[in-house]
């Protein structure tokens, strides 16, 4: 919300225009990310199915950009990712897509009906696992190695799902005061 010179109340939309030529590149750019922080993770030997390497990037673009922005990134990564690095392997790219753009999507309507950050992270994370556990059961069969699987997918990222419901937030709020700050201060008149 700010105040115009003419003392009237403007309130502005949470996430920021998604279809702008520098929200387009801004977004070209979290999908880099998406596919080369669990690049990086692997070279380094760090425990990819801990950190979630690939999330991070793909709800901040939720955040920032709304469910347009987010569904995009999250669409988009994983494929990029198996195209340039061999990463997801085939039989969880479908699923990874799926719960990545849910991710994404979730993230970025809730903030566009103004739901409070935090929670738009924690509500769009369970929903993207939701979707992760019901197209794994689809795709493979409800069978003792596909809830094996399940397990180990998911339990070690509980960590990093506290992380992001906390600093994901934050992040995307500085961005978008930025980005919002630099627009007011070149359509001002001098």
């Amino acid at each position: 919300m700010s105040v115009t010179q003419q003392g009237t109340v403007q309130v502005e939309r949470q996430p920021l225009e998604f279809s702008t030529a520098g929200a387009l590149v801004a977004q070209v750019l979290l999908v880099g990310a998406a596919v080369a922080l669990p690049v990086g993770a692997h070279l380094l030997g760090a425990p990819v199915r801990l950190l979630l390497p690939m999330h991070w990037p793909v709800l901040l673009a939720g955040l920032v950009f709304g469910w347009r922005g987010g569904l995009l990134v999250g669409l988009l990564a994983p494929g990029a990712s198996a195209a340039l690095s061999g990463y997801p392997l085939p039989p969880v790219l479908i699923q990874m897509s799926l719960e990545l753009a849910t991710y994404g999507a979730v993230a970025g309507f809730l903030r566009e009906i103004r739901v409070n950050r935090f929670l738009s992270v924690a509500l769009a994370l369970l929903a993207g696992r939701l979707v992760f556990v019901v197209s794994s059961l689809a795709l493979r069969g409800a069978t003792g190695a596909t809830v094996a699987y399940l397990r180990t997918a998911m339990a070690p990222g509980l960590l990093a799902a506290v992380a992001q419901v906390v600093t994901l937030p934050l992040a995307a709020g500085l961005w978008t005061t930025w980005v919002r700050s630099r627009s007011r201060h070149r359509t001002e008149p001098k």
